[in-house]
């Protein structure tokens, strides 16, 4: 059964944004989920766009990670181009994900770059993974976009991952709106004339997020003022059955172990790169090229 979203503007007039981050849109089932994710991927996609025609075709703001991988599928980008929102007013900029080797150098190589080609999004000047955040991306400085690790308060964090409070980001940034993608989890931090959005990932991949309810925010830039709206969501489809208890987890550890001694006993140099340790060891065993391609697909190569 598919829940309802709050779709009833409380604001008078059409917004001024649409801000999101985080689609992650992907070809491949995540393991959690038991539905027909493609087909869920798009209902949301499409949801999106009408809200944006609801709202007399205003910007949509991405912050980041509009794919899963770099170099989405030729299907994946073709219903990308199909589906996504009006290009003439789709801002984005790179996540990690969006990447290369999660360097900005690379972009060109992209499937963000293919869709900015075309005509379908456009990637703006600042903000990407790995840069620092700054303001004035579009609305006269209004409202700043970046692709960084923000939570929501102290305490609160990935253990042996940078990040930045909200509140830190905001005494940092001179723009009046800040959205920021990279953390799923959605969240809005409000200062004394400030405000900071991170509007979360639209579906929800990990058995974590079973309870989240995923969301974009409509801006209004006159008040600086946001209300969220959800997007519809299925019950009952995300499955904790994947997930290993502790004996399990213990055997994949022993196995890692010992597959480490492998690469060590087979004379893996911790100061060459992965990918040429990788393509001696498989010299040396003599590796069939099906099995080489399929070595090299999984790596991106």
């Amino acid at each position: 059964m598919e829940r309802a979203s709050n779709t009833k503007k409380t604001y008078s007039g059409s917004a001024s944004a649409i801000l999101t981050a985080d689609w992650h849109l992907r070809e491949d089932q995540p393991i959690c989920r038991t539905d027909d994710f493609w087909e869920t991927q798009w209902r949301k996609i499409r949801f999106i766009a009408e809200l944006q025609n609801d709202n007399n075709n205003c910007p949509i703001i991405h912050a980041g990670d509009l794919f899963n991988h770099w170099k989405p599928s030729p299907w994946l980008l073709s219903m990308a181009l199909l589906n996504l929102p009006d290009g003439n007013t789709f801002y984005t900029v790179c996540g990690n994900h969006d990447l290369p080797q999660h360097n900005l150098d690379n972009v060109y190589k992209s499937g963000m770059q293919t869709l900015a080609n075309a005509g379908k999004i456009e990637i703006l000047p600042n903000g990407h993974w790995g840069q620092s955040i700054k303001e004035g991306q579009i609305f006269n400085e209004a409202l700043a976009v970046w692709h960084g690790l923000v939570f929501p308060k102290d305490g609160e964090g990935w253990p042996g991952v940078e990040g930045i409070t909200a509140s830190r980001l905001l005494g940092k940034c001179s723009s009046d709106i800040i959205v920021t993608g990279h953390n799923h989890t959605p969240f809005v931090e409000k200062g004394s004339k400030k405000i900071l959005v991170n509007p979360g990932s639209i579906t929800r991949q990990t058995a974590d997020q079973s309870n989240m309810r995923p969301r974009v925010y409509l801006w209004w830039e006159r008040s600086n003022d946001v209300q969220p709206v959800y997007l519809p969501i299925d019950e009952n489809v995300i499955s904790r059955n994947h997930l290993v208890d502790t004996n399990h987890l213990e055997e994949r550890q022993n196995r890692m172990e010992a597959f480490l001694q492998l690469l060590h006993g087979e004379g893996w140099e911790a100061d060459v790169s992965f990918e040429q340790n990788l393509q001696r060891l498989m010299d040396k065993r003599k590796l069939a090229n099906s099995v080489r391609e399929i070595i090299l697909g999984a790596i991106g190569k």
